[in-house]
């Protein structure tokens, strides 16, 4: 899946809405005992869990129901690392809960800062799997790119991540754990009302999105959860190369803004660069599009479009395109191919991208040709990969 450049994220930070979100439903914790819910550890792991989950498993440690709320509280809106700083809680309850429970981040192993202003972390788990976030700045908002997968299964060939062959999906707390990590390096606690850096978040990272559902809706409604961190479904946005059966689940249940990588206009070609084409050809990915629940003028579908030189930039590529979103409420982004090492394809000029928009725009549509962020440090489009990862192959035999 393709991390999107800073202006193609900037697009998704337009919204007029508020920042702040009513909060969701919460959904059945199904009775799971709490060490299930637990990362590699005997202490029971708090974040990640939904609202039922969170109260369900401080009530089997012995704790009283409405502790869960303003536990809730301390980590979500407050942002506390350790039970220590939950200073409205008894002393022995701190105790006890830093004893059974787990709040703790994930290890940064490194950050990197764009000379754009970009930040690129790159997070490891308990089990030393590791995923790239990365926030893109602008003067007084940002959106925040953030992972589903360790690796990905899609191996679309301009795409540096489908270099990586897919290792596991995150759980929905390892999930969360990007936004806390961002939020404590940025320093924004407590959830502001307005002004955040944080304004937006976009699920383009490393994997795609819709394979790991289950998880990424429950860490999806812990961000939009109005007693935490509290982000509008408008200010999210999900990117998916083509999982057309959940693509209407995504938007009855989440309601939140939908990209497509979609980066040709017929299957033969798409079929190469993008595989899963071979699994939901076009045809019936843009009548899931048609159908989704949020699509709207209001709320227009994004179409990602990498520009790769001689391969998808023609003229004839930009008619067609303008013909195929016939009946979607759409929008594209045109974005310059990011080059990473051994990259079989090169950008199209700037001339050919200008040419490609030009005849999007007359065609109705909306084409910004989208400038990267973070090229120097590989967190532009597509350039996204945990680059430690043959090195940690080559020295302890992790596959």
């Amino acid at each position: 899946m393709l991390v999107a450049n800073a202006h193609s994220l900037e697009q998704h930070m337009t919204s007029t809405s508020p920042p702040h979100s009513e909060s969701p439903n919460a959904t059945s914790c199904g009775g799971l005992p709490p060490k299930e819910c637990s990362q590699n550890t005997d202490r029971t792991s708090l974040i990640g869990l939904d609202r039922a989950c969170f109260e369900s498993a401080l009530v089997k440690l012995g704790e009283r129901s409405y502790r869960a709320k303003q536990i809730w509280h301390w980590l979500y809106y407050q942002g506390a690392r350790t039970f220590d700083e939950m200073t409205t809680l008894p002393k022995s309850l701190r105790t006890r809960l830093s004893s059974s429970c787990n709040i703790d981040r994930p290890t940064v192993n490194r950050m990197q800062q764009s000379e754009d202003g970009a930040l690129k972390w790159l997070v490891q788990f308990a089990d030393e799997r590791e995923v790239e976030c990365v926030h893109i700045p602008e003067e007084d908002r940002g959106a925040l790119c953030i992972s589903s997968q360790v690796g990905c299964t899609l191996t679309c060939r301009f795409c540096h991540t489908g270099t990586q062959k897919l290792v596991r999906n995150l759980d929905a707390g390892e999930i969360v754990n990007q936004v806390l990590i961002a939020r404590d390096t940025i320093g924004e606690w407590p959830s502001p009302k307005d002004g955040r850096m944080i304004s937006n978040i976009v699920m383009m990272g490393m994997g795609e999105p819709l394979y790991n559902f289950d998880n990424v809706a429950r860490a999806l409604r812990i961000i939009m959860d109005g007693e935490g961190i509290s982000l509008s479904r408008r200010r999210i946005t999900l990117s998916t190369a083509g999982v057309v059966p959940l693509i209407e689940r995504c938007g009855r249940e989440l309601g939140v803004n939908l990209a497509v990588s979609l980066h040709a206009v017929d299957d033969e070609l798409r079929n190469q660069i993008v595989p899963i084409n071979k699994k939901y050809p076009i045809a019936d990915l843009l009548e899931a599009c048609r159908r989704y629940p949020s699509g709207r003028n209001s709320r227009r579908i994004t179409f990602e479009y990498v520009m790769l030189k001689g391969v998808n930039d023609s003229d004839s590529d930009a008619r067609a395109l303008v013909r195929l979103l016939d009946g979607v409420p759409a929008k594209v982004n045109l974005i310059p191919f990011n080059a990473w090492p051994g990259a079989p394809y090169q950008c199209s000029s700037n001339n050919r991208m200008h040419s490609f928009a030009d005849i999007i725009n007359d065609g109705g549509y909306s084409a910004p040709i989208r400038v990267p962020r973070g090229r120097d440090i590989l967190a532009a489009c597509g350039q996204l990969k945990s680059d430690s990862e043959q090195v940690k192959r080559n020295h302890t035999g992790l596959s």
